[in-house]
């Protein structure tokens, strides 16, 4: 691991947060060792139940781990002193479906009437794969996680609809079915792999050109494995093109105060 890989994994949260603030922009994996991250869905008020009843229709995607009411700007999860119009490092700004803007502050958009879901991420249990030995590659390579749509629809709540996103992990077939038992572990952040194996059984014809984050890493040996992904609701805003969205940029998290160990399962 070098220096700054390093200083990366053994900064706290509040330091995290504090240099996104200050405009850092970078993928967040193999940040804050040991802390939870998770998505942002951000929607007014007048349609936060169907973005709620989205998630808890499709939980493997949308795990919900906190909802930041209108005109509150953290919560437990997140963390006292965190901002979640700030503390992320980009921030996508969305128009009738459209992305209209990337932004490393999000306060501009954010109306009296916003409510933010905070929504499981793989980073979290990214840690304890590394801990147990199974390689991460991208965290290898200091990249991001690629991520793709599938040919896999949720289902539909009130207005909204749209497919699952998944993020690969390209892992040595010897440690596939230990990389499936740790992840399990963590059905708040997604949990276990949703598929093992053929990126076409997904609808996936190119696994070198993801849909977001950046190309796979892989070495001899290696086997795709694919968890459901927390850039899911922004599929769904793409298709279901509500008037006004706030989401975190692909692979750009916001690091909460709360270990990852609350939200393993025996």
């Amino acid at each position: 691991m070098s220096p700054d890989e390093l200083s990366r994994a053994e900064a706290t949260p509040a330091e995290a947060r504090r240099l996104f603030r200050a405009g850092l922009v970078t993928p967040t994996a193999g940040w804050c060792r040991g802390f939870a991250q998770a998505n942002l869905l951000a929607v007014p008020r007048s349609m936060a139940f169907d973005a709620l009843l989205f998630a808890q229709r499709n939980p493997g995607a949308c795990p919900v781990l906190d909802v930041i009411d209108s005109g509150e700007v953290t919560g437990a999860v997140l963390g006292e002193h965190a901002d979640v119009r700030t503390d992320a490092p980009a921030y996508r700004i969305w128009r009738d479906g459209e992305l209209a803007e990337e932004v490393t502050d999000a306060r501009e958009w954010w109306t009296d009437d916003m409510v933010g879901l905070l929504i499981g991420c793989s980073f979290t249990f990214e840690h304890p794969l590394v801990e147990a030995g199974v390689p991460v590659r991208h965290l290898d390579a200091a990249r991001n996680v690629p991520m793709y749509r599938t040919n896999r629809p949720c289902r539909p709540a009130g207005r909204l609809r749209g497919d699952l996103v998944v993020s690969l992990r390209m892992i040595p077939e010897d440690r596939v079915a230990e990389a499936v038992s740790i992840s399990a572990r963590f059905p708040a952040v997604h949990g276990a792999p949703v598929h093992v194996g053929d990126p076409a059984a997904l609808g996936i014809a190119d696994p070198d050109s993801p849909d977001f984050g950046d190309p796979p890493v892989s070495e001899d040996g290696d086997v795709p494995v694919f968890w459901a992904c927390g850039v899911t609701p922004q599929v769904m805003i793409m298709e279901s093109r509500p008037p006004l969205a706030i989401t975190h940029a692909p692979g750009h998290m916001l690091i909460t105060d709360t270990p990852d160990h609350d939200f393993a399962v025996p």
